[in-house]
């Protein structure tokens, strides 16, 4: 039974890796509105969630430096290492948050909104070393822009979209479950 939820984690994971690849492209299809959807975060704010923190810390820190070496996008220094360490904490708080805090619904948003939070204070601190090592300056102005005013709409797809995911795949487990048939 161990063999097989690793196996299905695996599976579970190359599917968000998958995503967080190819949904840049589909995004990428509405000027100005696109890269403000973040449309990487919602693939492995869902690893987290699924498959564990271990996961989603992973999948989280190669997703944007595998498609900047791939794809050219995002450009790899400073954006794709700070969205890796970004990412990273997304996926390592939404599975150790979702794991330690009780398994009701209103703790999943508790879960995402610290994932959240900690992947945003993350990439501003990445970007302040990054943007100093490059010999700019980050202020709290650019990290107000880039975390928070820019990334509006994606905020709020991942407050709407990835609690309902979550609920909605906890609940066909539990189901296969109380039928006692294995996924």
């Amino acid at each position: 039974m161990k063999n097989r939820n690793n196996l299905l984690k695996m599976i579970f994971a190359a599917l968000f890796l998958s995503l967080a690849y190819v949904m840049p492209f589909l995004t990428g299809q509405i000027p100005k509105l696109g890269s403000m959807l973040c449309p990487m975060h919602v693939p492995i704010l869902l690893c987290g969630f699924i498959c564990g923190w271990q996961w989603g810390l992973v999948l989280g820190l190669i997703a944007p430096l595998m498609r900047s070496l791939t794809l050219g996008m995002p450009p790899l220094f400073p954006v794709a290492v700070c969205m890796a360490a970004e990412l990273a904490a997304y996926g390592a708080f939404s599975g150790l948050m979702h794991k330690v805090l009780p398994k009701k619904k209103p703790y999943i948003y508790c879960s995402l909104l610290a994932a959240m939070a900690a992947g945003r204070l993350i990439w501003g601190a990445a970007m302040f070393v990054c943007v100093g090592i490059k010999g700019g300056s980050f202020t709290l102005t650019a990290f107000l822009s880039g975390a928070v005013i820019n990334a509006v709409p994606g905020i709020i797809v991942q407050i709407v979209l990835v609690p309902i995911l979550v609920m909605l795949l906890e609940r066909v487990t539990a189901s296969q479950k109380e039928q006692g048939k294995p996924l």
